[in-house]
């Protein structure tokens, strides 16, 4: 395992120095008998979810059903052959500004986190990854990270292995100005991880509207940025976190996996944006639970993220005129 793991961490810090796919990278270390292709065997079967979130971290049975509902979306995954389930912002509990602030609903102030019932979403927590060991299925959920009083928590994405442990998590970076002010402390780090050859990074909340988020993790050389929000729900609002989803997944040249909440789905729901920027697969714009399964194919060759590293290099240097103001060429005719 650890050679396998070693192997891989070479073909890929090849593929980040030459711009050239993992594909590619792979090579150059792997002697292909004279008549056969290269084997296309990097590909990984990805569901993402929407679910009904609960706006109260601190009303019990909301919180069961929370675990409950992710659970039977888990086992929708496994039986649709999917290696990672991808759930919203909030899946376990999606606490409200309103609902957790101190000074009342109407003049909105700090959060009262005391009235959280932690050990509830710690009991959910502990029975999702029991169950993403038993379905060996990776499982990547949003939920609020209890921090040493007198911090507040941070809005986190679990990850959860397919041997049923928290493999990480990244915690959102980027918050909204009430999240920052009333709600939350920042992450201050990027996460990526790797299933079967497949290189995620993780990404919450309102991040799509920060693309450095998204410049970042291509610089990570990841293949598939999970982007999970909880948007703001309204028609005619339009749905901007999955239009810029599916502008990131375009201008950086990987997957990106969009998992919104199910109220938000008439609007917006739940798919999976190709790295030329059409959707590949969407759940239905209803406001119940789903998923959308898709595969993941990295056996295509990608030309414009390589051609995009090497433009970023300072290829067009060598090809600018010199600022010459007495130049015939700066001169309209």
């Amino acid at each position: 395992m650890t050679a396998n793991r070693n192997f891989k961490r070479r073909v890929r810090a090849r593929a980040a120095k030459t711009g050239e796919s993992y594909t590619a990278a792979l090579r150059h270390f792997r002697a292909t008998p004279p008549g056969e292709s290269m084997p296309k065997n990097t590909a990984l079967r990805l569901s993402v979810a929407q679910l009904t979130v609960a706006p109260d971290p601190g009303d019990t049975a909301a919180l069961r059903d929370s675990g409950e509902q992710i659970r039977r979306l888990m086992r929708e995954a496994h039986a649709a052959g999917a290696r990672l389930l991808h759930l919203p912002e909030g899946a376990l509990t999606c606490p409200d500004k309103r609902v957790m602030s101190a000074t009342g609903p109407q003049n909105i102030g700090a959060a009262d986190w005391s009235r959280t019932d932690w050990a509830t979403l710690a009991d959910e927590l502990r029975a999702i990854t029991e169950l993403a060991g038993e379905l060996r299925l990776w499982t990547v959920l949003g939920s609020v990270h209890r921090l040493t009083a007198p911090r507040r928590p941070h809005l986190s994405l679990y990850v959860i292995s397919d041997s049923g442990t928290i493999a990480t998590r990244y915690d959102e970076r980027m918050l909204s100005n009430t999240k920052v002010s009333h709600l939350y402390t920042p992450g201050s780090a990027p996460v990526t991880f790797t299933v079967d050859g497949v290189r995620f990074g993780c990404s919450l909340g309102m991040e799509a509207a920060f693309p450095e988020i998204f410049l970042e993790y291509e610089r990570l050389d990841v293949d598939c940025v999970l982007f999970s929000t909880h948007g703001p729900g309204t028609p005619a609002n339009n749905g901007p976190f999955a239009l810029q989803a599916q502008a990131l997944a375009a201008a950086n040249s990987y997957w990106v996996s969009y998992a919104g909440t199910a109220q938000d789905a008439p609007n917006a729901p739940s798919g999976v944006v190709a790295p030329h920027g059409d959707w590949l697969t969407r759940c239905p714009p209803e406001p119940v639970p789903a998923i959308a399964t898709t595969e993941l194919d990295l056996s295509a060759e990608n030309y414009a993220r390589p051609w995009r590293r090497v433009a970023r290099s300072g290829l067009y240097a060598q090809h600018q005129a010199p600022n010459d103001p007495r130049s015939l060429d700066r001169v309209n005719p």
